[in-house]
């Protein structure tokens, strides 16, 4: 058996004539937060259900947990949970009835789901809401709701895509300390963002996909410091387009994204003191981050 939580090697997936999963290998060790980054179309949602053995794959090898995919999917998926894209709650029931119900899915009894409701809806941030409907919660309640769904049957990998898309800060922010409190206790997490702050703060290693392919893996900072330069200016205001013409010469990447010239260097001191002249710009100095990496090596233009 594989040591890992999860094993892929050689992965592949096509759709009509379409490769969407082109030749990816991963491997997720217990207890890490693994984060799986990429544009829309990347491939990041097809290479989850390939794990989880919702969808066959053309080629490669696959082990959940010590268990092949897809042959064994069913019994791998038993230490699974699974918080989806979307929330698919059902309306029709209360919010301890969700958890209730998909408790039943794995073939647990009612006497043993009842006693750990109240426990989960605390962890949700949804104590004393287990006789609501799900119409009456707002989207930030459904998402951790959907989360504490995932943990009825006590897994010991979690799968997330994009957890946090939609909410709020003050959710979002929420929900990224019940993750920590995950992670806290050995469980694994792979999860999907599109939020490179989150991937950031919560992943100890993180891998970028693009058209298919993994193109960088490692800790977020490390990925950073071995591909960005450190420094990082952003400048906007009337007059950006001609002031962007001398920062070239004083920065070693500049680039352009709409009426923001950023400019990528060592160190920017130089760029700022040409700015003393210019007040009708504005600028932002910053430290480069997990969003500079994932721009400079996915591109700047828009994904559909």
């Amino acid at each position: 058996m594989s040591a890992a939580a999860l094993s892929v090697t050689g992965l592949r997936k096509r759709f009509d004539d379409t490769e969407v999963v082109c030749g990816v290998n991963l491997e997720v060790t217990p207890g890490e937060c693994f984060g799986l980054l990429g544009p829309n179309g990347a491939g990041k949602t097809t290479t989850l259900n390939l794990c989880l053995g919702m969808t066959e794959p053309d080629a490669g090898a696959i082990r959940l947990l010590g268990e092949p995919v897809p042959a064994r999917a069913r019994e791998a998926r038993a230490a699974v949970g699974v918080v989806p894209q979307f929330d698919n709650l059902d309306p029709d029931f209360s919010v301890a009835e969700n958890l209730l119900v998909y408790g039943r899915y794995f073939g647990m009894a009612d006497r043993d789901i009842a006693p750990r409701i109240p426990g989960l809806l605390e962890f949700a941030g949804l104590g004393g809401r287990a006789d609501a409907k799900i119409r009456a919660l707002s989207g930030g309640m459904k998402r951790r709701l959907t989360l504490a769904r995932a943990l009825v049957n006590d897994p010991r990998l979690l799968f997330m895509d994009e957890p946090t898309t939609g909410l709020d800060p003050q959710a979002r922010h929420l929900i990224w300390e019940r993750l920590r409190r995950l992670a806290q206790q050995g469980r694994t997490l792979i999860l999907t963002t599109h939020f490179m702050q989150e991937a950031e703060r919560l992943c100890s290693r993180v891998a970028i996909m693009d058209r298919g392919r993994i193109i960088v893996e490692g800790p977020p900072r490390a990925l950073i410091a071995s591909h960005i330069e450190p420094q990082v200016l952003e400048v906007h205001g009337p007059g950006v387009e001609q002031w962007m013409a001398r920062a070239r010469a004083l920065a070693p990447r500049v680039e352009r994204a709409g009426q923001t010239v950023f400019c990528y260097a060592q160190n920017v001191e130089g760029a700022i003191a040409s700015l003393a002249d210019q007040d009708e710009l504005v600028y932002l100095h910053r430290p480069a981050n997990l969003e500079d990496l994932f721009l400079k090596l996915t591109g700047r233009d828009l994904r559909d």
